[in-house]
C-alpha cells in the first residue's frame, strides 16, 4: 500500500507515485537501526553478528515479529512512539536468527527521537526524488508549450476580465518558472536534512568518546548528510522543507487553476486529452488531472502550518511537539508529490485550441486594445482616453465612428490586432526558455 490515508483517495491525489506509508515509515525505522549497529561496530560497540542480523532484518521486515504497523502502533501508546516497541521486537528478532547476536547491542547509544528522526530524514530524501522527478515533466511540457506557442495571442486577463492580449507561450513559460523556482527550493531543502544522533538529551554520553564520530558513521551508512551536532530541538532543516513544500504546491495549484479557467466551456482555449465524465451528464469532459493536483495542493498550506508551529521545541526532547511533526510531514510530501504528477499529466495531455484564444480576443471589439488606441491618438487630444472609454462603453471599437474619423479605418483596424500588441511577449519567452530545464542535482552546502 502506498500513501498514508489508504487505497480509496490517494491515486485521486496522485499519492500513488511515492511511498509515505506506515510500512515505508517501519522500514525507515529498521534501517536506521540497522545502520547505526553496522556503524557502532566499527568502534568495537556492537558485534559483527548483531550487526548483520540487523542488516537481514532491515532487507526485510516481515521477518520482524510484532513489527506491523497496526502491532507497532497499538504498543507505541504507553511510551508515545513506535521506537521503544520496536527495539523490544528487534531484540528477540536478531537472537531468532543468529543465536550469537546481543540484544543489548540493539539500540546501542540511541533515543527514540534519533531514529524516528534519521528515518524522517531518509523519507525526506528519498521524496525529494519524486518531486524532482515529476517537477522536471511540468517544467519540460512547459517549455514545450513556450517553444510552440511563443507567438500565440491570448487575451490576458486581470481581476477575471479581459485586459491587454499576451501569448500563450509566455503564459506556459511562467507556469514552467514557477514551479521549477519552488520545487528547486523544496529538493535543496531536503538534501539539506542531515542524519539525526544525539543520544538521551543530545551529548552522546553513552557513546564517548566515539560519539560525532559514530553519528558521522551513521550518515555514510544511510547516505544522509552528517550533522555538525545534534539537533533534536532545532527544526530549523524541516521547517524550510515543509515551506518550501508550501511554494511548490503552490505553484501548482496556480497552473492547475489556470487551465481550469482555460477549459471552461464559454472559454474553451485548453482541453485535456483524457478529460473525466460525469456520473449523470454524459456530455462533461472535465479537465480532471488539472483539478485533481489542484485539491492535493490546496491540502498543504494547513500542514505547512503545522510542522511550522511544532517548531517549538522546548528543552532538549519536546513533549508533543516533535510528535506533531510526523503525519503532516508525511502528508505534505505525499500531497506535494501527488499534486506534481497529476499536474504533469495535465501539461502532457494538453491540447491547445488558437481558434478559440482567437475568438475570445475579439469579443469585446478591440476593448482590450483600448490603451494601445488612446497612445496613437496621440499627446495633441487631450480628450483621447475619454473618446476611447465611451467608445467602450457604447459598443465595439472597431465600428465607433468617432475613432475612424480620428484615425482612419484603417489605421483603427491595425491598431486594433491584438498580434501588434504583444510587447516584449516573444523576448520575454525567449529569456525564460534557457530557464526551463531540469532541476540540477541535490546539492548539500548548507547542511550543519
Amino acid at each position: 500500500m502506498t500513501g498514508t490515508r489508504g487505497p480509496l483517495f490517494d491515486p485521486v491525489f496522485g499519492s500513488s507515485h511515492a511511498d509515505f506509508s506506515d510500512e515505508a515509515w517501519v522500514g525507515a525505522l529498521v534501517e536506521v537501526e540497522a545502520a547505526l549497529a553496522r556503524a557502532a561496530s566499527r568502534f568495537g560497540l556492537v558485534s559483527a553478528p548483531t550487526a548483520q542480523a540487523l542488516t537481514t532484518l532491515a532487507a526485510d521486515p516481515s521477518r520482524i515479529e510484532g513489527a506491523d504497523p497496526a502491532t507497532l502502533g497499538a504498543a507505541s501508546i504507553s511510551g508515545g512512539n513506535p521506537v521503544i516497541p520496536l527495539v523490544t521486537a528487534l531484540r528477540s528478532a536478531v537472537v531468532g536468527l543468529d543465536d550469537r547476536a546481543v540484544p543489548g547491542e540493539v539500540h546501542v547509544g540511541a533515543t527514540s527521537q534519533d531514529v524516528i528522526d534519521s528515518a524522517a530524514a531518509l523519507l525526506v530524501h528519498r521524496a525529494a526524488g519524486h518531486l524532482r522527478a515529476h517537477a522536471d515533466r511540468v517544467v519540460v511540457a512547459c517549455a514545450d508549450l513556450a517553444r510552440t506557442h511563443r507567438g500565440t495571442p491570448l487575451a490576458g486577463r486581470t481581476l477575471g476580465q479581459q485586459a491587454l492580449p499576451t501569448t500563450f507561450g509566455l503564459v506556459a513559460a511562467g507556469w514552467g518558472r514557477s514551479v521549477r523556482v519552488a520545487a528547486t527550493a523544496a529538493v535543496r531543502a531536503a538534501a539539506a536534512v542531515s542524519v539525526q544522533f544525539g543520544g538521551a538529551a543530545g551529548t552522546l554520553a553513552a557513546v564517548h568518546p566515539h560519539g560525532p564520530a559514530l553519528a558521522d558513521a551513521v550518515a555514510d551508512e544511510l547516505a544522509l548528510p552528517r550533522a555538525l551536532a545534534p539537533w533534536h530541538t532545532d527544526r530549523a532543516e524541516l521547517t524550510l522543507y515543509a515551506g518550501a513544500l508550501g511554494a511548490t504546491a503552490g505553484s501548482v495549484a496556480k497552473v492547475a487553476g489556470d487551465v481550469i479557467l482555460h477549459a471552461a466551456t464559454e472559454i474553451g482555449e485548453l482541453s485535456v486529452r483524457d478529460a473525466g465524465g460525469s456520473s449523470a451528464m454524459p456530455h462533461k469532459r472535465n479537465p480532471t488531472s488539472a483539478i485533481e493536483a489542484r485539491a492535493a495542493a490546496m491540502r498543504v498550506p494547513g500542514l505547512v502550518a503545522t510542522v511550522q508551529a511544532a517548531a517549538a521545541h522546548e528543552h532538549q526532547r519536546a513533549a508533543g511537539a516533535w510528535h506533531a511533526e510526523w503525519e503532516p510531514l508525511s502528508d505534505l510530501q505525499r500531497l506535494t508529490v501527488g499534486a506534481l504528477a497529476r499536474l504533469a499529466h495535465t501539461l502532457e495531455n494538453l491540447d491547445v485550441h488558437p481558434d478559440a484564444m482567437a475568438r475570445n480576443l475579439d469579443v469585446t471589439g478591440g476593448a482590450l486594445l483600448a490603451e494601445r488606441v488612446v497612445v496613437a491618438m496621440g499627446r495633441d487630444r487631450p480628450d483621447a482616453r475619454g473618446l476611447v472609454t465611451d467608445a467602450c462603453r457604447r459598443g465595439r471599437l472597431d465600428s465607433d465612428e468617432r475613432l475612424i474619423d480620428a484615425l482612419g479605418a484603417g489605421r483603427l483596424r491595425d491598431l486594433l490586432d491584438p498580434a501588434g500588441y504583444l510587447g516584449h511577449a516573444a523576448d520575454l519567452v525567449d529569456a525564460l526558455l534557457p530557464t526551463l530545464t531540469p532541476i540540477d542535482g541535490t546539492t548539500q552546502e548548507e547542511t550543519r
